[in-house]
């Protein structure tokens, strides 16, 4: 099966069944043939056909995948340099503020803890993020929590709840934050991702008409053009954002403030266990350890105003 694994993995690179056999000087009918054998030995149809033309589908590239990984281990039998037990391969969804810190904590212990496993970490926005985990392309995501109840079969773990603040540049006066919003630009949060459909719902729930002027999805973006004086702008305070760029300044919401819970998503009724499980314990301890820095550095601050 080996051969028919190489040649699925020349028509995923090379695009066509003619252009994957040139590659592996086979006919376009014999690499066809193939295919359907392949296929038949799997007991899965791989491929969508239409006419002539033949792509993989969902099936098609998860097998490639796992080909991939069966024809490196396939090169290395025999091999004295070969590792003493094949590397695990552990895939992990995060949006992008979370891999900065909580995540990059979470790997290097976990790499520390479990030095042969091999992970791959996969970005996105969390609604993008959940459909993967949901599908079964990625073992878990750290994600925004959804504003609509999970399938059956995905758990939620909170990791932790963010405040949301109104962000303003240093020169821009005053304190009221609906009249803030009201006149003077706004930065909005993508309306394509959870925490900016938050903001969105914010406002309408506040009747407050805003003036927007740019929409994107990356925070530092965001509070970089706060700081330079763009426009205002509603986002969470992150673990990376404990303290705000000198030229930006936060204004709290009061009994308004509302959250954007982040947490871990992945299938099944139990929590994972094996590589993956020590990967979740892991990715708990790295915000549980950044909350209670957080918490020791906000209390030498307010002794130190004090």
């Amino acid at each position: 099966m080996i051969r028919e694994l190489k040649t699925l993995v020349a028509v995923a690179r090379e695009g066509t069944f003619a252009a994957a056999g040139e590659k592996v000087g086979l006919t376009q009918a014999a690499v066809s043939a193939q295919m359907q054998r392949l296929e038949a030995d799997l007991g899965l149809t791989l491929f969508d056909r239409t006419g002539r033309s033949a792509r993989l589908n969902a099936k098609g590239q998860e097998t490639l995948a796992q080909a991939t990984e069966l024809i490196r281990l396939y090169g290395q039998l025999g091999s004295r340099h070969a590792a003493s037990r094949a590397a695990v391969p552990l895939d992990i969804g995060a949006i992008a503020s979370v891999q900065r810190l909580q995540l990059a904590e979470a790997l290097a212990a976990f790499h520390r803890q479990v030095p042969d496993c091999r992970t791959r970490v996969t970005p996105g926005v969390s609604l993008e993020l959940l459909n993967r985990v949901d599908a079964g392309d990625i073992e878990m995501a750290v994600i925004i929590r959804p504003p609509f109840a999970l399938q059956s079969d995905l758990r939620w773990t909170t990791l932790a709840r963010e405040p949301f603040r109104l962000l303003v540049p240093r020169g821009v006066k005053g304190e009221d934050w609906a009249e803030l919003l009201g006149t003077q630009p706004f930065v909005r949060y993508d309306r394509a991702s959870f925490g900016g459909r938050q903001v969105d719902r914010f406002l309408r729930a506040a009747h407050v008409e805003v003036q927007d002027l740019c929409e994107l999805d990356e925070l530092d973006a965001i509070v970089a053009l706060v700081a330079q004086g763009v426009g205002v702008a509603l986002a969470p305070q992150t673990a990376t954002h404990r303290r705000w760029p000198a030229a930006v300044r936060a204004i709290d919401l009061g009994r308004h403030t509302f959250h954007r819970d982040i947490g871990l998503v992945h299938r099944g009724n139990r929590a994972p266990a094996g590589a993956a499980g020590l990967l979740v314990e892991q990715i708990r301890a790295a915000y549980k350890g950044i909350a209670k820095r957080t918490r020791v550095q906000g209390r030498a601050a307010t002794r130190a105003l004090s």
